[in-house]
């Protein structure tokens, strides 16, 4: 895991902000977090006056329909960098002691008190909630939603991810406002009524339309030697059931290593071998312990073991990278998803399909249904191209009052 920590900050009326939302540990094929938190709205709406959200009934949970990229997001980021420099002045907040590690609920022990005091001073827990030596349901509230606002698996457990995250200095915490405050200025322009956006850090993808989060997407970012670029463009094409010509890149990094470790490696995964003049090869036919391969196509057929499953979101690129479905669902349930050679794998990628068609005529969710269950290798040209961004964002804060906060993970915040 990288340095810094993915968080995510809440501002009460008082000074810092405060609580984020709350969902429990998931399966592998897991919630997205605008799941989660319809989940804790509604356990919130439904228990008794023991509820655990009642120990925080002053912090507000954020809204999912604010954006990450919008002009008042880059307003209320600068506006809070003030109340950080105020907790960083009076001493910052607490380390917790690695003795926290695996603290849950019904727990007692000297790592509490700190714990406490160091969800306090966030804004997450409101002070004099409950026992100091007990975490209670107050606790678990609080560690659950400091949890989903630094972008982490909110299950209420002190686990080693949050432990990171409850560690991470407020001095640092404030130089990252400072560094995404002006990014977020540069980025906030006139951005368009209908666009996409990709916060890298957040490995996470939004669909807004007139400053409305429409949908939300957990995503697969590139992993920190092979980043995801800054993108500027427009989505102009999506492909359905779609071949994967692997890049020059992949074959000599991966493909390469790998069938020289598992001479069937491309039988087993269904991937052909063109020469230049489209002729077919034998896995055999090629010298393995050379560079020869990265003279050849690579062309995985289409299906569901395919690298790219049933949909590829086309733009242009310098860097060819591209947007697409995965046969890998189980890394949208990881804290840390970081995992591509550059391009981005996106969670629930037919809803979003869905929207960028929606003013395509010909493209209804009937026929995107229908071409995908086909298996039909098909492309659909978007009739109004729309506008794409992909930015490295790793502190922001929306008008509601929260201030998230991500990993920094390929260390460009200048921040120590």
């Amino acid at each position: 895991m990288s340095s810094t920590t993915r968080r995510s900050f809440l501002a009460s009326a008082a000074g810092l902000a405060a609580g984020a939302v709350a969902h429990r540990a998931i399966a592998a094929e897991g919630q997205t977090p605008d799941q989660m938190l319809d989940e804790l709205m509604r356990e919130n709406q439904e228990n008794d006056a023991t509820s655990f959200d009642n120990a925080s009934r002053n912090v507000r949970l954020p809204k999912k329909s604010l954006p990450t990229l919008s002009p008042s997001t880059a307003e209320t980021t600068q506006t809070s960098i003030a109340q950080y420099e105020t907790v960083v002045a009076k001493g910052g907040w607490p380390d917790v002691s690695p003795s926290a590690d695996g603290l849950r609920v019904g727990a007692k022990g000297p790592a509490v008190p700190a714990l406490r005091q160091r969800l306090s001073i966030a804004g997450d827990l409101e002070l004099n909630s409950g026992d100091p030596a007990v975490f209670d349901s107050y606790v678990d509230a609080a560690v659950r939603r400091f949890q989903v606002r630094h972008g982490l698996h909110s299950d209420g457990v002190i686990h080693e991810p949050t432990l990171h995250a409850l560690n991470v200095s407020a001095e640092r915490r404030l130089g990252q406002l400072r560094t995404n405050a002006v990014r977020l200025k540069a980025l906030t322009g006139n951005l368009g009524s209908r666009i996409v956006v990709a916060n890298i850090p957040a490995a996470q993808i939004e669909a807004i339309e007139n400053g409305v989060a429409v949908t939300r997407h957990t995503a697969v970012a590139g992993k920190p030697d092979r980043p995801s670029p800054d993108v500027r463009s427009k989505i102009t094409q999506i492909n359905f059931n779609p071949f994967w010509t692997v890049p020059v890149s992949i074959i000599r990094k991966d493909l390469i290593p790998k069938m020289q470790a598992e001479p069937d490696y491309l039988t087993k995964n269904h991937i052909r071998i063109f020469d230049p003049r489209n002729n077919e090869l034998q896995p055999s036919q090629i010298d393995w312990y050379s560079a020869e391969a990265v003279n050849y196509k690579f062309k995985q057929d289409a299906g569901d073991f395919n690298s790219l499953g049933s949909m590829k979101i086309n733009f242009p690129s310098p860097d060819g990278v591209y947007m697409h479905d995965t046969p890998s669902k189980n890394l949208f349930g990881e804290d840390f998803r970081f995992a591509s050679s550059g391009c981005m794998r996106v969670q629930n990628v037919r809803e979003l399909v869905y929207w960028i068609l929606a003013e395509t005529p010909g493209w209804s969710k009937a026929d995107i249904d229908e071409v995908i269950n086909s298996g039909e290798r098909k492309d659909a040209k978007v009739a109004k191209p729309l506008p794409l961004y992909w930015v490295y964002v790793t502190a922001w804060a929306t008008p509601d009052g929260v201030v998230q906060f991500r990993d920094d993970i390929y260390n460009r915040d200048g921040v120590s």
